[in-house]
């Protein structure tokens, strides 16, 4: 099963920046299809290997920061081809 996760990641503090890059060069190092914009960045792929990575990688950014937020939606099907025809 393909699904696609939005997500944006929030550390509260300072010096937040370097540690979203390192957030998103890590997802890019992965084998998923990664699209980041300026408000969030988009992971496609089958469930559990889109779950497995994040799983990980939060983890890793939480442990990283005093305090952060992630901002997660998902939905079931791989939407990484959508064009919009507007």
């Amino acid at each position: 099963m393909n699904i696609s996760v939005d997500l944006t990641f929030s550390p509260l503090q300072d010096d937040y920046e370097g540690h979203i890059i390192n957030f998103i060069k890590r997802l890019r190092d992965s084998s998923l299809t990664v699209i980041e914009n300026p408000l969030a960045t988009q992971v496609y792929g089958d469930y559990d290997e889109v779950m497995g990575l994040l799983t990980v990688e939060m983890k890793r950014s939480f442990q990283e920061v005093g305090i952060g937020l992630f901002y997660i939606k998902m939905v079931k099907t791989d939407r990484s081809d959508y064009v919009a025809d507007f």
